[in-house]
């Protein structure tokens, strides 16, 4: 039986390539997928990603006064017995410390704004103890080290770099944004467990390129943009398949 890696609020679908390069069946769900397919790309070695949509925000009542998120539920039945890792990638625009000048706008609107994103990421951890898997959420520095706890770690895109071999140094989808080999700087922490390992650094030189590209040529609203920014550093992807990986038989 393939293993699979189950990766949350996962639009682009680099975090997981790795793996189902390896042969891993993998599921990238996002509210941002098309809704009438499910899209899968098969890879030559016997790998897969699939690419499908759900609403991961969603959270219904049961009557009782409990509030639940139901995709919770539905990934349990699809994923128990098979899931070797989840990789969590919650929404940080209301989190993010780059974005607190919105914050009191926000409070204003919806005084739990901050405690509901909290609760989304806290879900992708809920998800994995009870598939009893590793897992690893990421975001920025943001409010989640107050309002759930501190992360786990933090590191900087370019100390993985070196995991990206030179003829691939340019970025797949964005590569008049995001500079090659991730030679970029953009604190990301990671909040992790259930045997989550860390992988080793292996660095690249990014003084030539300093902060990523990308925050200098788009602006800092579109859905694109969010995109960009938040895409996973392909070589911190590699680097942890190759730490947590396991043969696929």
């Amino acid at each position: 039986m393939k293993k699979q890696i189950i990766s949350l609020y996962d639009y682009t679908g680099e975090a997981v390539k790795p793996w189902a390069e390896a042969g891993y069946e993998c599921f990238c769900y996002d509210i941002q997928h098309d809704a009438d397919s499910w899209n899968t790309e098969s890879f030559a070695g016997g790998g897969s990603i699939a690419y499908i949509k759900l609403d991961l925000q969603e959270t219904m009542e049961d009557g009782k006064g409990f509030w639940f998120y139901p995709f919770i539920f539905f990934l349990l039945k699809r994923h128990s017995y098979k899931a070797h890792m989840v990789l969590g990638f919650p929404v940080c625009t209301d989190l993010a410390v780059s974005g607190a000048g919105s914050f009191k706008r926000k409070a204003e609107h919806n005084p739990r704004f901050q405690i509901e994103a909290t609760d989304h990421a806290k879900a992708c951890e809920v998800l994995a103890s009870l598939l009893e898997v590793p897992y690893m959420i990421e975001n920025p520095v943001s409010r989640l080290a107050t309002l759930w706890r501190k992360p786990n770690v933090c590191f900087q895109p370019y100390e993985y770099g070196a995991y990206i071999p030179e003829a691939e140094a340019d970025h797949p989808l964005y590569p008049d944004y995001i500079a090659p080999r991730d030679a970029y700087s953009k604190k990301t922490c990671l909040w992790s467990g259930g045997g989550f390992k860390m992988p080793s650094p292996k660095p690249v030189d990014c003084e030539s390129f300093g902060s990523s590209r990308q925050h200098r040529k788009l602006g800092g609203k579109s859905l694109r943009t969010k995109n960009i920014r938040s895409a996973t550093p392909r070589g911190f992807a590699r680097a942890v398949f190759e730490a947590n990986k396991m043969e696929v038989k």
